[in-house]
């Protein structure tokens, strides 16, 4: 039967968990300090050795990502990537809002282990609730020493800035990131170089997650060999998923890796309100549907890469039987075409071709033809633009198409119509949430 492991979120019930003192009376800090104590090499050798995959889509090694700094004298920077706006998907948000001081301990112990100078807080521009209390943990980090000069009576100095963004989709892609850090368009580049060798001000930057980083510190504190006892051999650790759609208990929460999807919507979430299951995107918005028929799988990289579907950033929509996926993947399809920067062809002129498609299709417009035009319009997207917000476009569309075609073809045919109970599912917004889910 699944069960939560509160690692990240552990004492996140605690009243004023945000403030410093709460978080260092419930031993906050502590992995901190053992790391100072530890050469740098041996805080990365035990970062990569726990198996820590990056925690915001990609899925990359942190400990890896961080022996890739060059060991030069000069300015190096760790950029806490907070832009978090995927469609599903809010569990970054909690641990800024409620364990700020976690996600710093972990940012300041990285930047330790690599050699940084200035670290960088990455905020999405609506998150302003969330910004001001993160600036406040900030500035109490500073004035108890765990920022700035000789942290914590070390030779390691660091400084911290948190820097708002403009509330783009596309600045939580690296690159672009670095670039509206930098005061200009937030707009991908290609790689390489890489961000380690020429990011941030042509220094050697590493960019990481929200909950990568607050998970660090519980690593440094009980070991790397704890961290691989949990989850699978791939996919060691635990994860946040932030569940949102036709579930009796939405909210975030912490499990192993390799937990069974059923197992968790059923024994965690409460199992899926209004009707029977009929589909689920385990991983936000721009991973491919799965039907019901293969949601019985381990959530884990591989355990949903088998089942046809993808980790992500763990943002879990549940639509149930009365889901209408045709108003469903317009919605998705829509945010893309809005999102998408105009940088490369294929996204700007694809994603807006698509959806107008797709409007039309609603409207009781559409033609048989339409169906092969949505298909040809992402396979062009696929694989083709800069940064992965064209695959984010195209997955949708193809796996949608590929289970759920019928219903697109009633659409087409005007037999929808008939079916009024029929609806879109909303995304959940977390302020409208349980209070258990914080």
């Amino acid at each position: 039967m699944a069960e939560e492991t509160r690692v990240v979120m552990q004492d996140i019930d605690v009243p004023g968990m945000a403030s410093l003192d709460v978080f260092v009376k419930r031993g906050g800090y502590l992995a901190l300090k053992k790391a100072l104590k530890m050469t740098p090499d041996e805080v990365i050798a035990e970062v990569k050795k726990s198996g820590l995959r990056g925690k915001g889509g990609a899925g990359f090694s942190a400990g890896q990502k961080w022996s890739f700094i060059p060991k030069t004298p000069g300015p190096k920077y760790l950029c806490v990537n907070a832009d978090e706006s995927e469609p599903g998907t809010f569990k970054d948000q909690m641990i800024l809002e409620f364990v700020p001081h976690r996600m710093i301990e972990g940012a300041v112990i990285a930047g330790y282990a690599f050699g940084a100078t200035h670290i960088f807080i990455y905020i999405r521009g609506e998150f302003w609730k969330e910004i001001n209390i993160v600036q406040k943990a900030v500035d109490e980090a500073y004035a108890a020493g765990y920022l700035g000069k000789g942290v914590c009576g070390s030779d390691y100095s660091v400084e911290c800035t948190v820097h708002p963004g403009a509330g783009a989709y596309i600045c939580g892609e690296e690159t672009s990131l670095l670039e509206s850090l930098e005061g200009r368009r937030g707009e991908p580049k290609m790689k390489p170089p890489f961000p380690a060798i020429r990011g941030l001000y042509d220094r050697p930057t590493i960019i990481n997650n929200v909950e990568t980083l607050a998970t660090v510190p519980a690593i440094i504190e009980r070991g790397a060999d704890w961290h691989l006892s949990l989850g699978t051999k791939e996919s060691p650790g635990i994860k946040m998923f932030s569940v949102s759609g036709h579930v009796n208990k939405p909210g975030v929460y912490e499990i192993a890796y390799g937990t069974n999807q059923l197992d968790f919507i059923e024994t965690l979430c409460g199992g899926v309100s209004g009707g029977k299951l009929k589909a689920i995107i385990p991983g936000g918005s721009s991973v491919p549907v799965m039907p019901a028929a293969n949601c019985d799988c381990p959530l884990s990289y591989e355990g949903l890469h088998a089942a046809g579907s993808m980790l992500g950033s763990a943002g879990m929509i549940v639509m149930n039987e009365h889901t209408c996926m045709v108003k469903m993947l317009e919605v998705i399809s829509r945010f893309y075409a809005h999102e998408s920067c105009g940088k490369c062809t294929v996204c700007r002129e694809g994603t807006h071709w698509m959806t107008m498609i797709l409007r039309r299709i609603l409207r009781g417009e559409g033609k048989m033809e339409d169906l092969d035009t949505l298909k040809e319009a992402a396979d062009g997207i696929e694989m083709k633009s800069f940064c992965p917000l064209g695959d984010a476009a195209a997955w949708p569309v193809q796996s949608f198409l590929k289970h759920f075609r019928h219903e697109f073809v009633d659409y087409i045919e005007g037999r929808k119509k008939m079916l009024p109970k029929y609806k879109p599912v909303g995304t959940i917004g977390h302020e409208k949430l349980p209070a258990r889910a914080y």
